[in-house]
C-alpha cells in the first residue's frame, strides 16, 4: 500500500497552477498598495518613490490575473500530478528542518544553528559516526566564524553560547 501512495498526486497540476497564480497576485496587491501609500505620482522633482514599483506591482496583478484565468478554464490534463507524495516527502525532509535552522538562528545565534543543522543531517541522512559528526559541524562554525568575525569584521548572529564566551 506503500509504494501505491509514493506514486499518487499529492499536488494537481491545475491546483498548483491556481495557487502560484494567486500568491502572486497576493504579492502583486501588496505592492500596489504599498506603493500608493508611499506616491506614485510624478513630482516635480521626478517620480514619488512608489512611482516604479506601482506599475511593478500591476504588471504582476495583470500577469497574475491572466494565469489564474487561464488555469481556471483549461480542461485538458487537469489530473496531471504536479508533485507526487514521494516527491513532496523528499522535498519536505529538507524544508522543514531548513526552517527550523532559519528560525533557530535568531535564538540560538548562526553558528550554534549551523552546527545542529549540519549535525542532524549527517547523522540523519548521512548515517555518519558521532566524531565525524562532531568535527564537521563544529569545525564548519569555528571556520566561518574565522572568517567572518575575525578576518572580515563581519558581526554574524550570536546567540547565549557566544554571550558566555564573551564573543558578542
Amino acid at each position: 500500500m506503500e509504494g501505491q501512495q509514493e506514486g499518487r498526486a499529492a499536488i494537481r497540476q491545475k491546483s498548483a497552477e491556481i495557487g502560484v497564480a494567486a500568491l502572486f497576485l497576493l504579492a502583486g496587491a501588496i505592492v500596489v498598495y504599498d506603493s500608493v501609500r508611499l506616491g506614485v505620482k510624478w513630482a516635480e522633482e521626478g517620480p514619488e518613490a512608489g512611482y516604479f514599483p506601482f506599475y511593478i506591482g500591476l504588471i504582476l496583478c495583470i500577469s497574475a490575473f491572466i494565469n489564474l484565468g487561464t488555469a481556471l478554464v483549461a480542461r485538458g490534463d487537469s489530473g496531471t500530478a504536479f508533485v507526487e507524495v514521494g516527491q513532496l516527502k523528499l522535498v519536505l525532509a529538507v524544508l522543514v528542518p531548513t526552517s527550523a535552522y532559519v528560525a533557530l538562528i535568531g535564538w540560538l545565534g548562526i553558528y550554534v544553528a549551523s552546527i545542529l543543522f549540519i549535525g542532524f543531517f549527517m547523522r540523519w541522512l548521512g548515517k555518519y559516526s558521532w566524531w565525524k559528526l562532531a568535527a564537521v559541524s563544529i569545525g564548519n562554525s569555528v571556520f566561518f566564524f574565522v572568517i567572518f568575525e575575525v578576518w572580515f569584521r563581519i558581526p554574524l548572529p550570536k546567540g547565549p553560547l557566544e554571550a558566555m564566551l564573551g564573543l558578542n
